[in-house]
């Protein structure tokens, strides 16, 4: 059963629901909804997001395209397959998920974050439906999608164990998930936090906790725990003289997992 994303059908009940509880950490959803008014403005404290967002969402259509076995070249690659966003943010990942012809439900624990992307996606005259949820949510209303995509969400969450848990329940048998999370090395504390947090200013400082960040075996393991299969992973690398970000082999600070559930 998939979620439908055209905003007529989204019901009230489920805009006003209150996300449960499961994996959510309360301050981190308390930090991100004191920034929600700034998901889209480039130079604000997303800024290095939106420089990340074009690796990241290149990774994704590539990823996506080739386990379903779509043309990356096509206008709309994405055509036809129900895609979830968990923690969808202000829909970073959400708009350019739709312009790709995927089907989009974002989702978010915030309703400060949900109103952001609502009223961003009414703006750019994009049918993106939005709610106010928990992975859990979802998972105890029996929806599942073609593709469920975790970005920047598991060094955020409470209980990993429990969020790859619901999020692998919201894949369809034949569907994939996509995370990208920071993993847990002495460099990635020196750039992600020391670097970006407190000298160089691009994130609030306390964005990150690097005890939560999650190696990639302990990622692979908790998601074939959770019934799903890695396929790949990858790196993303920024390349500090060009202030851009590309996909590479190195995983020793940013990378994605890409996880598939058998047919």
């Amino acid at each position: 059963m998939a979620a439908s994303s055209g905003k007529g059908t989204e019901s009230a009940a489920a805009r006003r629901q209150a996300p449960r509880a499961g994996s959510v950490d309360p301050a981190e959803v308390a930090a991100f909804e004191a920034l929600a008014a700034s998901w889209w403005d480039p130079d604000g404290p997303f800024r290095p997001l939106h420089r990340f967002n074009p690796a990241r969402i290149a990774l994704i259509r590539d990823r996506i395209a080739a386990h379903f076995g779509r043309r990356t070249e096509a206008e709309t690659p994405l055509k036809g397959l129900d895609l979830l966003d968990i923690g969808t943010g202000g829909g970073l990942v959400a708009e350019p998920m739709t312009r790709l012809g995927a089907t989009v439900l974002g989702i978010d624990p915030s309703a400060g974050n949900i109103a952001v992307a609502r009223g961003h996606a009414a703006e750019m005259a994009l049918d993106i439906a939005y709610r106010p949820a928990a992975a859990e949510d979802l998972a105890a209303e029996g929806l599942d999608f073609d593709v469920v995509l975790a970005l920047e969400v598991v060094e955020h969450v409470s209980d990993l164990a429990a969020f790859l848990a619901a999020a692998a329940a919201l894949v369809r048998p034949g569907g994939v998930l996509i995370a990208s999370t920071l993993n847990r090395t002495a460099r990635s504390y020196a750039l992600a936090i020391l670097g970006a947090e407190y000298i160089l200013g691009w994130l609030p400082r306390g964005t990150h906790d690097w005890s939560r960040f999650v190696t990639p075996d302990e990622l692979s393991q908790a998601l074939a725990r959770a019934g799903l299969r890695v396929e790949t992973l990858s790196g993303l690398s920024f390349n500090p003289l060009t202030a851009t970000w590309r996909v590479t082999p190195d995983t020793g600070v940013n990378y994605a997992v890409v996880a598939t559930k058998a047919s």
